[in-house]
């Protein structure tokens, strides 16, 4: 239930976006005709890019929730990550390599006098509005994200799994600061007459879509590449393990993202060597179930019985470590 209410949350803050930056983009484009500014043209360039990646994060969130099946047993949610790195692409391709081009042109081309500068500020207006209930509800949705989780803002931004909402965030962050830009050449120009700082502007808007495209690029090739769980569920994994009366050591503990809320445990276990087969089998089977429950996002349990006095394994595990694990108690490293 609370997965789904988390997944409606997404898809509007989605759509809203979506319709947003249309309607923002069409106006900013008869802005830009009507007053001929190199940063106008820029921001909607900027606009019609971010109304195609929240096409892309729509088909991010559908096609990321279909079920496991023969073929994709581990089910479909690491194709949120290659769509909204798709995102990333775009923002950067379509976005930023247009208001580059668009500001060398201005720089180039001489002098030019705007004409209906009041067109152009009335759209820059009406489009910051618009882009702050937008961003007001991205925010939202990322704070409640982060006090569910515990951490600071910023924190939960770097661990989240969910990159629907931070590309959101993201995006009209990077809007609302375009539109400063945009507004701030446009009135440069104005009172000059120069066509310089229209493309300053329109450089710099290049640049705040850079850096948002590689913010989040970033974000995304983390997680394709696999990235281990966050702290507290790797935390509350180890101390259930740990805490285990059939258990007398962790060996080896590996988590996976493989989608949104979605974590695969694999964990090497010492068992008593006073248990049979069978207190053993049953032990996997209670430890798997009670990891689920206390933890929604844990997909996958893979428990494996080994002795913790294995040459081979310790030298792997030490090596993926570059140390012995914390949860390996200080007289067996």
């Amino acid at each position: 239930m609370v997965e789904e209410q988390e997944q409606q949350e997404s898809r509007l803050t989605v759509v809203l976006a979506l319709a947003t930056n249309l309607g923002i983009a069409l106006a900013k484009t008869v802005a830009a005709v009507i007053t001929g500014s190199a940063s106008m043209a820029s921001e909607a360039g900027h606009s019609f890019a971010d109304t195609a990646n929240e096409v892309l994060l729509l088909t991010a969130l559908r096609r990321s929730r279909r079920p496991a099946d023969r073929r994709h047993p581990f089910g479909h949610g690491t194709e949120r990550y290659i769509w909204s790195l798709l995102v990333a692409v775009c923002i950067f391709g379509m976005g930023a390599l247009f208001a580059f081009v668009q500001g060398a042109q201005a720089i180039l081309g001489g002098e030019a006098e705007h004409k209906n500068a009041l067109v152009g500020y009335l759209v820059l207006a009406v489009s910051a509005v618009l882009e702050s209930i937008s961003w007001r509800q991205a925010f939202r949705q990322t704070r409640q994200g982060a006090r569910a989780d515990g951490q600071s803002l910023l924190a939960f931004l770097r661990s989240t799994d969910d990159p629907t909402t931070k590309s959101v965030l993201y995006e009209d962050s990077a809007a609302l600061i375009g539109l400063l830009l945009a507004a701030a050449g446009l009135g440069l120009h104005q009172v000059t007459g120069s066509a310089v700082w229209d493309g300053v502007a329109s450089l710099l808007i290049g640049v705040v879509l850079t850096v948002a495209a590689f913010l989040l690029g970033r974000t995304n090739l983390d997680l394709l590449i696999g990235r281990q769980a966050q702290p507290r569920i790797l935390e509350g994994v180890k101390r259930l393990l740990m805490t285990a009366p059939e258990i007398e050591a962790l060996v080896d503990l590996m988590t996976m993202t493989v989608g949104t809320g979605e974590v695969l445990v694999c964990a090497r276990l010492d068992f008593r060597d006073d248990l049979g087969a069978a207190d053993v089998e049953r032990a996997c089977v209670r430890l798997s179930e009670e990891l689920r429950a206390s933890h929604p996002d844990v997909y996958e349990v893979f428990l494996e019985p080994v002795p913790r006095d294995d040459p081979g394994l310790r030298r792997r595990v030490i090596e993926r470590y570059g140390r012995p694990p914390s949860y390996w108690a200080a007289g067996e490293r």
